[in-house]
């Protein structure tokens, strides 16, 4: 069984998509080549966007893809005879028109047979759920301009967004259930467990199931290991599985025993951060990782929504979510859960510390706990330094930046005490792939540059796709996040002390500045390592957490704090 399951193991090799070099017009000026438009790009820059497009459609499509395919087949050796093409991934075709749309799908698939007689089509089905252009009518075109069994489009946001629910189980083709969970490897303690202990087996047993295996389509792996070790599972599941069961067994596993408080503590973490119900992705825009690039006067603070809903409603408003209700310019960050409940189960993990201190899986989880809970503290500490300054309250602003400082790097030294919160080997693996001095500084720099601004900025204008790749890992808070943060809140202090308006354009020279000088850097980070996490959650759960009512206050307790745990933390 073990050798049957090997052989059949094999990589997805790319078709040829169409997208092809400026060059290309003049090498075949009568070709069908068009330019495609801006995609998330500062000003349209032509060098980061506005790619070539070959029309599925001229005969020089054919002939690239055959010669695609076997120019891989060359280098290496075999094939599956399964091949991923994504044309219309986010990139809408230019008609509507059914009969077009049919054509296309038509070539595409021709120039990978010409290629390979045995050739399967592998789709990613994103376009599907992000485009609103596909709708039935254009959905069937393209699924069906290629023969029944030789297309298999995967369902990538299964466990959020089905298609195969909406789409009459992809009007026959088959599909692969698929969960993305994570948009760029982004360090945040969420999932939707239920909907993956449950949606494969759902979507197989339902009628006319066109479901041919499941699968996971993440941008990036190495945080939430609960989500992929339940998920890696399913496939040998047939039915659903009982969630609070299996995070029971999850749980001693992971810790090499049974244990109550932790057993508690998990069964919070499952109806919170491991619920999210609400249809959003989260792509964490925590203000540490995501820091907001507008004016202080277009945030939207407590005090705006208490006047708000006061003066429609004459009631008294307790303070709840204060990030649920802000200004459109302002990219929220996502709070489904209740921050309290999040809390208890901190301190639950925190109280069986002196057990489980050994163990690496603990360690990993608590630092992670804790961040999770002081990242939504700075949330809110941010909105507390906004109000501040819209009151005109200098010393105010003063004192809640240095706590936010002090926040962040408290938080790096945290980060510091395990490998999976560590940039030092983020940017050590990068070096590593590199073949001489040149190559090192130029991998080192674009591993820098993935997880900060990209690189499609101006001298005053950040990427559109800046902080796309955060992360919470130990000396990039310290030595760019803070100090990012540093000169917001330099900007806020100055226009509080000169009366002038928030200088939003120097701001944002400063930040690109810094950006760019970070990401040149060759600074050296540690790849192992150090610090005790369970006395620095201690300290930092005592110090930022324990007492601060406004935070506390944020939702409703619904869980109360044992005894014992408070004696033990």
């Amino acid at each position: 069984m073990t050798n049957r399951l090997l052989s059949s193991i094999f990589a997805v090799l790319p078709a040829f998509s169409g997208n092809v070099p400026a060059a290309l017009k003049h090498a075949f000026p009568s070709a069908s080549i068009t330019q495609l438009g801006n995609w998330f790009s500062v000003r349209a820059d032509p060098r980061w966007t506005c790619t070539y497009l070959l029309d599925a459609t001229d005969p020089l499509f054919t002939e690239i893809g055959r010669e695609f395919l076997r120019e891989q087949l060359k280098e290496y050796g075999r094939s599956g005879h399964i091949y991923n093409c994504d044309t219309f991934d986010e990139n809408t075709p230019p008609t509507d028109d059914t009969e077009y749309i049919s054509s296309l799908g038509a070539a595409i698939f021709k120039g990978m047979q010409y290629g390979d007689s045995e050739a399967v089509w592998l789709m990613q089905g994103w376009l599907f759920t992000d485009d609103p252009f596909w709708r039935p009518p254009q959905m069937k075109a393209l699924l069906h301009s290629v023969p029944v069994g030789k297309l298999v489009v995967l369902d990538l946001y299964a466990e959020v967004k089905p298609v195969w629910s909406t789409s009459e189980q992809f009007y026959g083709v088959p599909y692969i259930w698929c969960m993305l969970h994570n948009f760029a490897g982004n360090v945040e303690m969420y999932g939707i467990l239920d909907a993956v202990a449950s949606g494969p087996a759902e979507a197989r047993l339902s009628q006319n199931s066109t479901m041919v295996g499941v699968g996971i389509s993440m941008e990036a792996i190495e945080q939430n290991p609960i989500v992929y070790d339940l998920m890696s599972e399913m496939a040998f599941h047939y039915d659903t599985v009982d969630v609070e069961t299996w995070i029971s067994l999850y749980s001693e596993r992971r810790y090499g025993g049974y244990i109550p408080l932790i057993q508690d503590a998990w069964r919070i973490l499952h109806q919170t951060l491991y619920n999210c119900t609400d249809g959003y992705p989260d792509k964490n825009r925590d203000v540490i990782v995501y820091f907001p690039d507008v004016s202080p006067t277009s945030i939207s603070t407590y005090r705006d929504q208490v006047n708000e809903i006061s003066h429609h409603h004459s009631v008294e408003v307790p303070q709840t979510s204060i990030l649920e209700e802000t200004a459109d310019s302002y990219d929220r960050p996502h709070l489904w859960y209740s921050t309290s409940d999040v809390l208890h189960a901190l301190q639950l993990f925190i109280s069986v510390g002196d057990q489980l201190f050994e163990s690496k899986t603990y360690s990993y989880d608590l630092i992670d706990l804790a961040r999770q809970a002081s990242a939504k503290y700075a949330n809110q500490l941010f909105l507390e330094i906004i109000e501040s300054y819209r009151l005109g309250d200098l010393d105010g602003v003063v004192h809640l930046s240095q706590k936010f400082l002090g926040l962040v790097e408290d938080m790096d030294t945290l980060l510091a005490c395990h490998n999976g919160f560590l940039l030092g080997p983020w940017l050590d693996s990068a070096k590593q792939l590199a073949q001489g001095e040149e190559q090192e500084r130029q991998f080192e720099w674009n591993a820098r540059t993935q997880i900060t601004m990209w690189f499609d900025n101006t001298d005053d204008e950040a990427s559109l796709l800046r902080d796309y790749g955060n992360k919470y890992w130990n000396g990039l808070l310290r030595d760019y996040y803070g100090p990012r943060a540093a000169i917001y809140f330099k900007f806020l202090i100055e226009s509080l002390e000169n009366g002038q308006d928030f200088d939003l354009k120097g701001w944002r020279r400063e930040w690109i500045k810094l950006t760019n000088e970070w990401q040149m850097d060759r600074k050296v980070y540690p790849v192992e390592g150090v610090g005790d996490a369970l006395n620095i959650s201690r300290r930092l759960y005592k110090k930022y957490l324990q007492d601060d009512q406004t935070f506390n206050l944020q939702v409703n307790i619904q869980m109360p704090i044992t005894n014992e745990a408070l004696d033990i933390i």
